[in-house]
């Protein structure tokens, strides 16, 4: 916790970890300088040996003529390539981390097939707007606005209690959910789309150490929860992915952008679920608001009263204070 009004000098949330194998194995494999190019030939291919020069082939009309056609077929089978609808492009959209382009504009990829990007299910022939794949913590409005996330749940007994003091300031939040308390939980998530709040994809099992892990493993995390809220929501769009912990990757922050979920830091810390009173939580709030508009409460994972009391009394102070309550940017 940092004195009021002083910035710290890492003011935006969570890193990620940069260190050997986060890519896993396959993902950047040796390169392969085969036979074709760099084989025991030489560089100069026919016409060039170890003697000195040949002496150029001579090539008959019909050497010619078969070789022409055969240009003709390549060119042909080119442009048909070319020319034709859909080629190509939903395949390296639906390929994973390895890609390299992630900031694409909203609508102009996803992972294949069509739809309105809302629909739930499994989603395998789900279309997702590309997003980027950044950390953001920036708020939609301008000005002095902050984003209230709450995180962990949805939870049958504190949910609604947090609902109920975000309807009576007015304020909408966004909710990062665990994968299987949505999908065990439909009607609070519907309760929380149908009251403006947006939807964060939160893992399916809050694995703090699974930046560590293979990218499949996270790639499943992800995926299956998102696939989970989405159904439980009605098909509502889950706009933002938060790593446990911070545990993101590059490879599950472009495979959480590539299903149209931008991936969402903090910069306030309440640190409510160590219930070290109503009075700590909001004064930390107060403390490091300076850090940055992204602010972190919990209504899953235990007893949270004191996260009700403080989430109220926070709310109130920001008011005074002149704050506007927003969103996190997507796009």
């Amino acid at each position: 916790m940092t004195e009021p009004g002083q910035i710290p000098e890492q003011p935006y949330g969570p890193g990620e970890f940069t260190g050997p194998g986060e890519f896993g194995p396959a993902e950047y494999g040796p390169a392969d300088h085969g036979s074709a190019g760099y084989g025991s030939a030489g560089f100069g291919g026919p016409g060039w040996n170890s003697s000195g020069p040949q002496r150029p082939r001579r090539f008959t009309p019909r050497f010619v003529a078969i070789a022409v056609a055969v240009a003709v077929v390549v060119l042909a089978a080119v442009v048909t390539a070319v020319v034709s609808p859909g080629s190509g492009h939903s395949a390296s959209a639906a390929s994973g981390p390895t890609g390299t382009n992630h900031s694409a504009q909203p609508g102009s990829g996803g992972t294949g097939g069509t739809g309105d990007g809302k629909s739930g299910g499994k989603g395998t022939n789900q279309q997702y707007p590309v997003v980027p794949d950044s950390i953001v913590h920036a708020a939609e409005a301008s000005g002095k606005a902050v984003n209230i996330t709450i995180d962990d749940g949805p939870d049958p007994v504190w949910t609604p209690k947090v609902l109920a003091v975000l309807k009576q300031h007015g304020v909408h939040a966004t909710f990062c959910m665990i994968g299987p308390q949505a999908r065990d939980n439909p009607s609070l998530v519907r309760e929380v789309v149908a009251a403006g709040h947006r939807l964060c994809d939160h893992t399916v099992h809050h694995d703090e150490g699974m930046d560590k892990k293979s990218v499949a493993y996270q790639q499943s995390e992800i995926r299956d929860a998102q696939q989970m809220i989405e159904t439980a929501s009605g098909g509502a769009r889950v706009y933002y992915y938060r790593a446990p912990g911070g545990a993101f990757t590059p490879a599950s922050r472009a495979f959480a952008a590539q299903h149209g979920m931008r991936p969402l830091g903090w910069n306030v810390d309440t640190e409510d679920y160590q219930r070290k009173g109503v009075s700590t939580i909001v004064n930390t709030v107060k403390y490091e608001i300076g850090n940055g508009p992204t602010i972190l409460f919990h209504d899953g994972g235990g007893d949270r009263s004191q996260t009700v009391a403080a989430l109220d009394q926070t709310l109130t102070w920001l008011q005074q204070q002149g704050y506007a309550f927003s969103f996190p940017q997507v796009g």
